[in-house]
């Protein structure tokens, strides 16, 4: 049985169901690379190139961390999630950078997905990933069918209010008697990544605060305020965060925005200014948390703290 080794970060956070339902159903073996931690991190700066983002390292570490592991490494290298968006260039670049970056590598699957001018980039990937598995189109078809149906089981548990891990386990969120809310945005491998963002998720949770994230919120009302922009938004993620942010502020239940963004990130350097704006104009408290790979956790539970603390003195002052 092939194994295909998947790297713990990036868009797993957004597909991996649909990836891994769709190779085992061909006959694959999926293997995951481990929990993100100091070695990984390590690995991924010491073979990355420096003028890369936090992600781009985290993710060269789990490659690492896989490559002897498996008889293929899928990286896909991802244009257009969207019609007529883009996402992060980066993306585009990804496999070229892994195999230019790490020695040994088994075969990388590095098919290619478009979906600026519709599906049909989909349909040759969907094609030439499954024929390395099988010659069976119907077979291809089904796992594909499959894949989606899981995928979209995922999502709907995350839309009420679980987040991956919890999702992936075919749970929702933990009950608890939360007394209010934040809104926490951000790109999902930064925000979902417990090492990368410090379980800041757990955190808040752990003082009775519920988190609000871009993935709990319905597509369709993030299309709908999106519509309202005085420009389209052409970068996929960069709009989801922008009309989550606006969704969020006008919830009653949520008392601030949190918006964790990664050094070196160009998309968030714009797209963190028009939050803020927008943010700041509604009179709801804002803070951008900003990470690397020198980051501590003091300075991080610092702010958090102070943030949290502010938030509850604005309570007590609207009860005098």
């Amino acid at each position: 049985m092939p194994k295909v080794g998947i790297p713990r970060a990036l868009l797993y956070y957004n597909y991996f169901p649909l990836w891994k339902v769709f190779f085992e159903e061909l006959g694959a073996e999926v293997v995951l690379s481990g929990l993100t931690n100091k070695k990984i991190l390590d690995d991924g700066v010491n073979c990355c190139v420096d003028d890369a983002c936090l992600p781009m390292k985290v993710f060269h570490g789990h490659a690492v961390h896989l490559k002897d592991r498996v008889d293929y490494l899928f990286v896909p290298r991802l244009i257009s999630v969207e019609k007529n968006e883009y996402i992060c260039p980066k993306f585009c670049g990804l496999p070229d950078m892994v195999i230019n970056s790490i020695e040994g590598l088994p075969k990388v699957i590095d098919c290619t997905i478009n979906l600026r001018d519709g599906n049909k980039s989909l349909r040759k990937a969907v094609l030439e990933v499954g024929g390395l598995f099988t010659g069976s189109l119907s077979r291809i078809y089904n796992a594909y069918q499959k894949a989606s149906a899981e995928l979209a089981d995922y999502e709907r548990l995350m839309l009420n209010g679980a987040t991956p891990l919890e999702a992936l386990n075919g749970n929702g969120p933990p009950p608890a008697d939360y007394q209010y809310s934040i809104g926490l945005i951000g790109h999902p491998y930064n925000i979902y990544d417990n090492y990368v963002s410090m379980s800041i998720i757990e955190k808040l949770r752990g003082r009775g605060i519920n988190v609000l994230t871009q993935d709990m919120v319905c597509k369709e009302e993030l299309d709908r305020i999106a519509e309202g922009f005085t420009k389209p938004m052409f970068w996929s993620f960069g709009k989801k965060i922008m009309a989550a942010s606006s969704y969020l502020i006008d919830q009653r239940n949520v008392r601030g925005i949190i918006y964790l963004v990664a050094f070196g990130c160009g998309l968030d350097a714009l797209v963190g200014d028009l939050v803020e704006r927008r943010i700041r104009k509604k009179g709801v408290p804002f803070c951008m948390i900003t990470i690397d790979e020198h980051t501590g956790e003091a300075g991080v539970d610092t702010r958090l703290e102070a943030f949290i603390d502010m938030l509850e003195w604005r309570d007590t002052q609207k009860c005098l």
